[in-house]
């Protein structure tokens, strides 16, 4: 799980941080980031909602994260311009 590890740094938090302000073991954080163990539901749960994240994004299912991004406005309107766009060409 190194996206919890780039998540965590981007935030500049130790492990025991993260531990404390997600209510997970230490020593679990850093089991989930070297991958000896991974996390359970529960657990993904809480990281995404503390990084603000969509959990598909947290396990590396998708490599940009739309749900919860910065620029939702932007991409909302991209796709705006391109149906716009689609439109003319009917």
């Amino acid at each position: 799980m190194n996206r919890i590890r780039d998540l965590r740094e981007d935030r500049d938090l130790r492990q025991s941080d993260l531990a404390k302000m997600v209510g997970i073991d230490q020593r679990t954080i850093s089991n989930y980031e070297t991958g000896k163990s991974k996390p359970d539901s529960d657990a993904l749960i809480r990281l995404a909602d503390f990084f603000n994240v969509s959990i598909d994004y947290l396990v590396g299912r998708v490599q940009q994260d739309f749900y919860y991004s910065q620029d939702k406005k932007k991409v909302i309107e991209n796709i705006q311009q391109s149906l716009e766009e689609l439109k003319k060409m009917i």
